[in-house]
């Protein structure tokens, strides 16, 4: 589909250069790493940003094997555990958080900081690969901290609440 993210639930048309950009790093984590069941993008207030759906491929090509929840609720689970690490850092004055990895024994979730406060959150499946899917972390984050401008932030809102 012609302007569209390739990302079902996604923000797609009418959006400035820099949204479409954002849209593209995340498929590409979605598409290129194996084992990604489903990512977020949250602001530093908790709202969600950026999503994958994990009950659909990023290519539109069915079903593929994660949890039955909505990335919201991927998106509420980053921004508590965010806030909790950021706590924790703050008791232990251990200097900001860079990174989350929470192991479980049908997957991990792994939470890095964006420069801006916001939050990249990504579930994976147990057999993933965990420093490739920290390596395109670290990219996408390297590419999204500079261009997440508060501007940037409310038109991706805007455009996650237009699709609910």
């Amino acid at each position: 589909m012609p302007g569209s993210s390739g990302i079902p639930g996604g923000v797609g048309y009418g959006l400035s250069h820099e949204a479409r950009n954002l849209q593209w790093l995340l498929t590409d984590v979605v598409e290129e790493v194996p084992g990604v069941r489903s990512v977020a993008v949250v602001s530093s207030d908790g709202l969600l940003l950026l999503s994958s759906d994990p009950g659909q491929r990023p290519d539109g090509g069915g079903p593929v094997d994660g949890p039955r929840h909505s990335t919201a609720d991927l998106a509420t689970i980053v921004a508590g555990l965010g806030s909790l690490t950021t706590g924790a850092a703050s008791l232990m004055d251990g200097g900001p958080v860079k990174q989350t990895m929470v192991a479980m024994e049908e997957g991990s979730l792994f939470v890095m900081t964006i420069s801006d406060g916001s939050l990249l959150g990504v579930h994976t499946a147990p057999d993933c690969d965990m420093s490739v899917v920290a390596y395109h972390m670290a990219l996408f984050v390297g590419r999204a901290g500079h261009v997440l401008t508060p501007e940037l932030r409310r038109e991706l809102r805007q455009s996650v609440e237009a699709v609910r």
